[in-house]
């Protein structure tokens, strides 16, 4: 090797040490298209183990309840120690669930749901328009506040301020979904899937969340747009197809995979994907260093694709807000999206392992 080609090569080291790791991945050629037209039948199995307990124990475990162009909701079987055991749903939002209630004294209460369903991806085709079927009486509804996602004083000054002079519900949407991709991150420290109260994170102007407050946020913006908008829970269920670790689950242990997604409706398109949250996930967790500009390459097909689509290996449970379960003593649920669990007629932590133990697994049957 000559006197300047080592120069150059050492040069070349020297202006990669430089270059942070994250960006060296993100010039990797990366791609994420999800599309629809290939269904997939899974079987998902949530088990459960309660600890013994002097009064009477009651479980909730939630079971798929949509049904629709992505998703084929089939059957729920159940079996367990409980004396009692049913499928019930909340009476707003029909959002299904089995529901179990042990004798006091029992040993060691356990409760197994499996569920069959078929999924397929979303993808919007921007270039064909679409006749709407939904009722004016469901749209309203869509726009309606949760109580944790008011539509009024700062969550509407804040959506307003976003849209401006935007004209068209696509037009809203697109600034509303690149306001929160910019504005609110990842934080991994936040339990579960977060809390989902938007006001507070706007009234602080702390944007570091997880699934569920960021995607709330932007549901909640959207609808004090008046865009119909809504958040759909689920649980992600096998590895991506496309290559991204973050953006897929490991079906032999779900455990924590739980994540909501967001639908809005478009005037002209119906209701259309989308998920913000996961493109955060993918700038914070994807590649060993934070990526923090949403246009890297590694981050940019999913936040093109994530606006009106996502990838079929998900499974949604629901679209409730403020969830009562039923023959609950406790609290109303912002979401349901974990097994939930009463002992004595006072409420589990579904995050506390020590109280309440459970296992989630899915498998693939075949394509539908």
């Amino acid at each position: 090797m000559t006197p300047i080609d080592r120069r150059s090569v050492l040069g070349l080291a020297s202006a990669l040490a430089l270059v942070p790791l994250a960006s060296r991945v993100a010039a990797q050629e990366r791609r994420f298209q999800p599309q629809p037209g290939d269904w997939r039948s899974f079987e998902i199995t949530t088990t459960i183990e309660l600890r013994e307990t002097k009064g009477v124990a009651r479980a909730w475990v939630p079971v798929p309840s949509v049904d629709s162009d992505y998703q084929r909701s089939l059957e729920s079987s159940y079996t367990g120690n409980a004396s009692r055991m049913q499928v019930a749903a909340d009476a707003r939002y029909g959002a299904r669930m089995v529901v179990a209630e042990f004798s006091e004294g029992t040993v060691k209460p356990t409760l197994q749901v499996t569920s069959r369903f078929a999924t397929q991806s979303r993808a919007t085709d921007w270039t064909r328009k679409v006749a709407t079927r939904e009722s004016a009486e469901t749209l309203r509804y869509w726009v309606q506040p949760t109580d944790l996602m008011p539509t009024d004083g700062i969550v509407r000054d804040t959506a307003r301020e976003v849209v401006a002079d935007a004209r068209t519900d696509v037009e809203k949407v697109q600034r509303l979904y690149d306001w929160i991709v910019e504005n609110t991150h990842r934080e991994p420290k936040v339990r579960g899937c977060g809390v989902g109260d938007i006001k507070t994170m706007l009234e602080t102007k702390n944007f570091g969340g997880k699934c569920g407050d960021i995607n709330a946020l932007f549901v909640g913006l959207c609808r004090s747009a008046g865009v119909p908008a809504r958040d759909v829970y689920g649980i992600r269920l096998v590895p991506s197809a496309f290559g991204y670790r973050e953006l897929g689950g490991n079906p032999a242990s779900l455990k924590g995979a739980q994540h909501c997604r967001a639908e809005v409706f478009l005037k002209e398109y119906g209701w259309v994907a989308m998920d913000p949250a996961d493109v955060g996930k993918v700038m914070r967790l994807e590649t060993p260093e934070w990526i923090k500009n949403p246009d890297d390459p590694v981050v940019l097909p999913v936040k093109k694709a994530l606006f009106g689509g996502w990838e079929g290996n998900w499974l949604a449970y629901n679209v409730a807000h403020d969830v009562v379960l039923p023959g609950s003593s406790g609290p109303k649920l912002g979401f349901l999206m974990y097994p939930q669990a009463e002992l004595g007629g006072e409420r589990i932590d579904p995050l506390a392992p020590d109280d309440f133990k459970y296992t989630i697994t899915a498998r693939v049957i075949d394509k539908a």
